[in-house]
C-alpha cells in the first residue's frame, strides 16, 4: 500500500500489531521507511498476519502483554496503541483482558510514549457512541453506552482509555491523539470473528445461509482498511489530539449488505435472520466534518472494489471456498 504521507518516523511502535488493522498499519510504516516494533500477545493476532514482515530487516517481533509493563529499544518517535480484542467474538470471550488492555495496557503504553517523548495515537471506536440517539456521530456527542452490558466491556474500555490518553496528555504533555475507527474491513479479518463482512463473506464462499440480525435495517458505515490506515497515520502526523473520526459516511443497512456479498461471490446462499444482540446499535455513521477539514482525509476506495478485495483474499485463504 502506497503512503501519501512524509515519512518522518525512524522507529515505531504498534501494540496488537499482529492483529487486522495493527498488521496493516505496520505494513504502510514499513513502506515509508521507518522500523516497526510489533507488540502482541497473540491472544487475539496472528503469526500469518505478520508472517511476511519477519524477514523484513526494519521489523522486530516483541512478543508480551502490554497489561504488564514492557520496554522497547531503541526510544521510538511513534507509538500506535492498537492492542485490544476487537471483535465481537474476541471480547465476550475475553471481558478482562479487554478491560485491561483498554485501562492498563493503556497506561503501559503511554509510559513508553512518555519516556521516549515520542507522538502517541490511541486507536478508539465508534462504540464509544453506544446506540447512538444522534446521527450521524460528531466528536462532540458523548454517547449512550449501556455501562453493564455485555458490550460494556469493550466498550468502556475504549471510553477509559481516551480518558486515561486525555488526562496524561495534560498532567505530563505527552503529545497524545485519540482516533475513532468506524467498522473498518479488508482481508486478515478472521471469519469467526463475528463482523458483519468476514460472517457474511464466510458464509456465502462455503454456501452458507447469511445470518442477518434482527430485521437486518440496522446500518452501519463501512471503511476499507487501506482508507483507514492512512487516515491513521495522517493523524499521527498531522500534531492534531482528536479525537477524530475515521470511517465512511456512506450507510448501508446489514440486509443490503448480506444480498450485496451473495451477488459479488456468486453465491446461491440465502438470508437467514437470526435473533439480534443485546445493545446493537440501531444506526452508524460518522461525521467525518473533522477529518476533511483538519487531515484534508476521507475515504477513497468505492465500497464494491473493497468488498471484491476482502472477497478475493477469503477465497485464497479459506479451504474449499472455490480458491
Amino acid at each position: 500500500m502506497a503512503t501519501s504521507f512524509p515519512p518522518r518516523w525512524q522507529h515505531a511502535v504498534v501494540t496488537g500489531g499482529a492483529g487486522f488493522v495493527g498488521s496493516h498499519l505496520c505494513a504502510a510504516l514499513l513502506d515509508s521507511g521507518a522500523t516497526v516494533t510489533c507488540v502482541d500477545d497473540f491472544s487475539t493476532g496472528r503469526v500469518a498476519n505478520i508472517a511476511g514482515f519477519l524477514p523484513h530487516p526494519g521489523f522486530r517481533l516483541h512478543e508480551a502483554n502490554v497489561s504488564e509493563p514492557f520496554r522497547v529499544d531503541p526510544p521510538p518517535e511513534l507509538v500506535l496503541h492498537f492492542a485490544s480484542p476487537a471483535s465481537p467474538a474476541d471480547y465476550l470471550r475475553l471481558p478482562l483482558h479487554t478491560l485491561e488492555a483498554g485501562s492498563l495496557g493503556t497506561r503501559n503504553a503511554l509510559a513508553l510514549a512518555r519516556g521516549a517523548r515520542a507522538r502517541f495515537v490511541l486507536a478508539s471506536t465508534s462504540e464509544v457512541y453506544g446506540d447512538p440517539r444522534e446521527h450521524p456521530q460528531n466528536e462532540r456527542y458523548w454517547g449512550n453506552v449501556n455501562p453493564v452490558g455485555p458490550r460494556s466491556v469493550y466498550d468502556e474500555a475504549k471510553r477509559f482509555g481516551e480518558a486515561l490518553t486525555t488526562a496524561e496528555s495534560s498532567e505530563h504533555g505527552t503529545d497524545t491523539c485519540v482516533v475513532r475507527l468506524f467498522n473498518t474491513y479488508g482481508p486478515r479479518m478472521r471469519g469467526y470473528d463475528g463482523r458483519a463482512v468476514p460472517t457474511f463473506v464466510r458464509q456465502a464462499l462455503a454456501g452458507e445461509p447469511l445470518t442477518v440480525t434482527g430485521d437486518g435495517l440496522q446500518t452501519r458505515s463501512l471503511c476499507y482498511v487501506d482508507d483507514t490506515v492512512r487516515g491513521i497515520l495522517t493523524a499521527a502526523a498531522h500534531g492534531m489530539s482528536g479525537p477524530v473520526n475515521l470511517g465512511n459516511p456512506t450507510e448501508i443497512t446489514m440486509l443490503d449488505l448480506a444480498r450485496w456479498i451473495v451477488e459479488l461471490t456468486g453465491s446461491r446462499s440465502e438470508v437467514r435472520f437470526v435473533e439480534r444482540p443485546t445493545d446493537d446499535p440501531a444506526v452508524r455513521c460518522p461525521d467525518i466534518t473533522l477529518a476533511r477539514d483538519k487531515l484534508q482525509w476521507e475515504p477513497e476506495i468505492p465500497a464494491e472494489e473493497g468488498l471484491r478485495r476482502t472477497i478475493d483474499w477469503f477465497r485464497r485463504e479459506l479451504p474449499g471456498s472455490g480458491a
